[in-house]
């Protein structure tokens, strides 16, 4: 039997016990059924769902009522040594879990739908032109950071985010350090970088030699507080860190006035938010450079891979000389300035061109299942949605949501549950100052919003490869765990 599904004594409950036992037993193995046996003989004599549980309070049953009384006596099993092609045949949408028994009709296992497949948080979409580039490449011999490809590549993200330029490089992280160095950021500078966030957007800071300043998040959309930074501005501040957090973009209009009237740069980490916009303007277009990561989960990928864009001609021109070992571009191996090698392939390029040809269907892929999810789960008591405004589109890079304690169930336990029933959730990032490298950096009165969010924030499965019965799974195990919880309160 597959790890992640719970063992058969999870699953059993004896005949002679009350409805609560029941439903205890289906709240603990989050199956949303139990098999009844005989207690003396361990013989199954019927099983209970949670429906059939709903449907026996509704005609007046109640947690005391006896099991007997309201289980289903009528029930498919099969013997334990029933072939797998045969079990799979027999698995159907209305039929999803088949107790399997010994020779005296006892209950050695189970087989259910969820064996046999598992819904990821995210993977890669490769179906289009990706093979037919890369073999281009290796057909022509062009592999590494030379060739047609990488040029290409940036001509589209260019276009594409309304820039004079883009450079590409070998991954978000080193976008987010080139970017920094290239304005000029180093030791004694300050950069105000939100609490919430993904570790690499505060590293980039310190590999710089600057001083990363923390600051908290909205709770209405849980990205960077402008009030927050408006008061952590002081004369060394060089550099404001917009991160647009799970595709949801900062308020672009307060944080670039701030810049510019303290004399700022503006650097967007736009490593989730490919796609998303503020004010009908894309994400990548408000700072001096702004940058995007193309690792295997994200919107578009090249496998590893980022783009930094520039609206600012020097720093585009000083960070293309830094990508390439601070090269001369006049005098090839003479070298002005201590450089970095954070070129991209062409290998990785073509991936990447074969990926942007379709991103206008990604986004918009990504969007439909976040609508779906919203629409889906909205009524469910405790659960808060991924934040919404006319003035943004959400390019829902992971479907990201808050489980409140008015769900009943602990982040954590839920998650755990939702494993269970062979679906792969992640909780949302820690605060920055909370963890040991960073906690010198932690403001005082610390981030409480932050938190609260990074406690209760778990994100869904949210690839554009979803099938549309994957997506009714999720929703109706979250429907089915919430709601099991809510028949005790």
């Amino acid at each position: 039997m597959s790890e992640l599904l719970p063992p058969i004594e999870q699953m059993l409950v004896e005949s002679g016990g009350k409805l609560r036992a029941a439903i205890e037993t289906i709240d603990v193995n989050a199956q949303g059924i139990c098999f009844v046996v005989d207690p003396s003989t361990r013989a199954l004599v019927g099983v209970l769902t949670d429906g059939d549980v709903r449907r026996a309070l509704l005609k007046g049953a109640t947690l005391e009522s006896p099991l007997v009384d309201v289980m289903k006596r009528k029930f498919t099993s099969l013997p334990a040594d029933t072939p797998t092609e045969e079990i799979q045949r027999r698995l159907t949408p209305k039929l999803h879990y088949i107790p399997l028994v010994d020779g005296q009709n006892r209950p050695v296992d189970y087989a259910c739908a969820h064996r046999f497949r598992r819904i990821q948080v995210a993977q890669p979409l490769l179906t289009g032109n990706e093979l037919a580039y890369v073999t281009d490449c290796i057909q022509t011999n062009w592999i590494s950071s030379a060739g047609k490809y990488v040029q290409r590549f940036e001509q589209m993200f260019q276009e594409y985010c309304g820039v004079p330029h883009a450079l590409a490089v070998a991954n978000g992280t080193v976008a987010l350090h080139l970017a920094l160095d290239a304005l000029g950021i180093k030791a004694g500078d300050e950069v105000i970088v939100p609490d919430f966030t993904f570790a690499a957007s505060i590293n980039s800071v310190l590999y710089t030699g600057a001083t990363p300043v923390l600051v908290d998040v909205l709770p209405g959309n849980w990205t960077m507080d402008p009030e927050a930074v408006k008061k952590a501005i002081t004369p060394r501040t060089k550099a404001i860190m917009p991160v647009h957090l799970y595709g949801y973009p900062c308020h672009m209009d307060e944080l670039r006035a701030l810049a510019d009237r303290h004399g700022l740069f503006l650097v967007e980490d736009c490593a989730e938010a490919l796609g998303s916009r503020y004010k009908d303007r894309p994400v990548g277009s408000f700072g001096e450079a702004n940058t995007f990561s193309f690792y295997g989960n994200k919107t578009i990928t090249t496998g590893e891979g980022g783009m930094i864009t520039f609206t600012d001609a020097k720093a585009y021109e000083r960070a293309a000389i830094l990508r390439d070992h601070g090269m001369s571009k006049q005098r090839r191996y003479w070298h002005d300035h201590v450089g970095y090698n954070y070129r991209l392939t062409n290998l990785q390029a073509a991936v990447g061109v074969a990926q942007m040809e379709r991103i206008d269907f990604l986004v918009a892929a990504k969007r439909r299942l976040g609508e779906i999810y919203t629409r889906e789960l909205s009524e469910l008591k405790g659960l808060v949605p991924p934040p919404r405004s006319p003035d943004v589109v959400n390019s829902y890079w992971l479907f990201t949501m808050l489980a409140t304690d008015e769900c009943g169930v602990a982040r954590d336990d839920l998650i755990a549950k939702l494993l269970l029933n062979g679906i792969e959730t992640r909780p949302v990032f820690f605060p920055l100052h909370q963890m040991p490298p960073y906690q010198k950096y932690a403001p005082k009165g610390g981030c409480p919003v932050t938190d609260r969010v990074s406690s209760q924030g778990l994100s869904l499965p949210s690839a554009v490869s979803l099938t549309d019965a994957e997506i009714e799974s999720v929703c109706s195990s979250l429907k089915s765990i919430l709601g099991r919880r809510n028949l005790f309160s």
